[in-house]
Order: C-alpha cells, then sequence, then structure tokens
C-alpha cells in the first residue's frame, strides 16, 4: 500500500501549526501551490487568510484545552484566537485600502 502524501501525514505538519517545508513540497508535487505563512506585516496574503480562518466554524480548543490545528493555524499567522484573527484581519486590509496597496489587485476597468 502506498504512503500518503506527506502534507496529509504527520511528517508534513508543523507541531505549532500549518505545513512544514516537506509538507508544503509534496502538496506542491501535486499541483497545489503554498506558500510559508506570513507571520507579520501587512501583507494582503494574510489579510485574507486571517478573515477566511477567523470565520471557520469549531471550537479552538480540544476538550481537554489542547489548541485545535485551527488555533495553531491562526497563532503561526499572528492571531491568537479566531476573534483576534477577524479584527487583524479588518485593520490589515484598512491599512492597504490607505495606502493604496491594494491597486494592483483591482482590475484596469474598475480603478479611476
Amino acid at each position: 500500500m502506498a504512503k500518503s502524501p506527506a502534507w496529509q501525514r504527520k511528517a508534513g505538519k508543523n507541531p505549532k501549526g500549518g505545513l512544514n517545508a516537506a509538507g508544503r513540497a509534496s502538496a506542491k508535487a501535486e499541483g497545489m501551490n503554498l506558500q510559508a505563512p506570513v507571520k507579520s506585516g501587512d501583507n494582503p496574503r494574510r489579510a485574507s487568510f486571517l478573515a477566511r480562518m477567523g470565520g471557520m466554524p469549531g471550537p479552538e480548543r480540544k476538550p481537554g484545552g489542547e489548541p485545535t490545528r485551527l488555533l495553531l493555524s491562526l497563532q503561526a499567522w499572528g492571531a491568537s484566537s479566531k476573534a483576534d484573527a477577524k479584527a487583524k484581519a479588518a485593520a490589515i486590509s484598512k491599512r492597504n485600502k490607505s495606502k493604496g496597496t491594494l491597486d494592483s489587485y483591482i482590475p484596469r476597468y474598475e480603478r479611476d
């Protein structure tokens, strides 16, 4: 029986949340394009991830008090909880809009 890819096994998962380099490499071999987490700054990728994961259903901690993979992923991206993730995503997006950082993401026909 063939082994499942590293990104689906413990070998490809970072104990602090998300995937490690081996996990990302095995996902890339299957055609996925995963990048390492952006831990700080006003990167639009970070804002998008925090907004998306901040709205995910499910608990942040297991019944024994141990953090779930969701909370570990949020922590890897610099948020301490789902509520914190939503707040940071909104703040990052607001700063990016005021800086004009997102101009390259807006289609030309919608720009001034």
